[in-house]
């Protein structure tokens, strides 16, 4: 009876201080055993706690970046780049050293490459080591922004997309802007230039994206910006959807 009413005192102490796991100490000292250390159980409770933190700050993040779905590095078959990407690179891309020295990711390639799935799988990495990231559709961006201005919250627009560690733009090209979208979508870009990492994947070389913008001037201002200390992945090739399609059919 008095052992119930102490572990009703520990869990209710173990909430108010913010250390839940300390509520289940009695379960770790089954575990370990009639004669544990103290400082050995102490140590084992707080480096459980520590684990629980971090599981809820990352998934706290995994929320916020706004992912549509999950996709894993690992999940990627780089023997359909013949070559173009190796594992040595793709490895220097998970260590997110690109996001710390803020240099942006440009992949260019035709639909169903993988671009969106590499994007995914960098943001995991990125997450779990702690990084604010933020995926964006670039045409749902654009009529974000739009709204945003109109209903006059832009800056706090602005100020979370800032904030991030790294930003994906996600299908830029299969949508034009017109001249308002084009010039919220270019102060975006060019307020991260130095500041921090994009993502960037789309169908399009940058020779035609000029169909995609009314200003060709700031066309050519936008891509200067995010070509800038960056790497750039020619990802054309055969569609990996339409070889699954495919496969299934047969």
């Amino acid at each position: 009876m008095q052992t119930d009413a102490t572990l009703e005192q520990v869990k209710i102490l173990a909430k108010q201080l913010k250390v839940p796991t300390f509520g289940s100490y009695p379960d770790l000292v089954r575990q370990m055993g009639k004669g544990v250390d103290f400082g050995k159980l102490l140590l084992t409770l707080m480096e459980g706690e520590y684990e629980q933190r971090q599981e809820n700050q990352n998934r706290r993040r995994l929320k916020q970046a706004g992912l549509p779905y999950t996709k894993t590095l690992e999940e990627l078959d780089l023997s359909r780049y013949d070559g173009k990407l190796s594992d040595l690179f793709i490895n220097e891309l998970a260590s997110c050293r690109f996001i710390r020295e803020k240099k942006n990711l440009i992949m260019l390639g035709n639909p169903g490459r993988g671009k969106t799935h590499m994007a995914i799988g960098l943001a995991l990495k990125a997450c779990s080591l702690g990084m604010s990231v933020l995926f964006k559709n670039a045409s749902s961006l654009s009529t974000e922004l739009t709204e945003a201005k109109d209903n006059y919250v832009l800056g706090k627009l602005e100020k979370r997309i800032q904030k991030s560690d790294l930003l994906i733009l996600d299908e830029m090209g299969y949508v034009s802007f017109d001249r308002y979208q084009s010039e919220l979508l270019f102060k975006v870009i060019a307020d991260r230039s130095e500041r921090g990492s994009i993502i960037i994947t789309t169908n399009l070389p940058f020779s035609e994206w000029t169909t995609l913008f009314e200003n060709t001037a700031m066309v050519a201002a936008m891509v200067d910006r995010l070509t800038f200390q960056s790497y750039i992945l020619d990802m054309n090739g055969k569609s990996y959807r339409l070889e699954q399609a495919k496969k299934q059919k047969r």
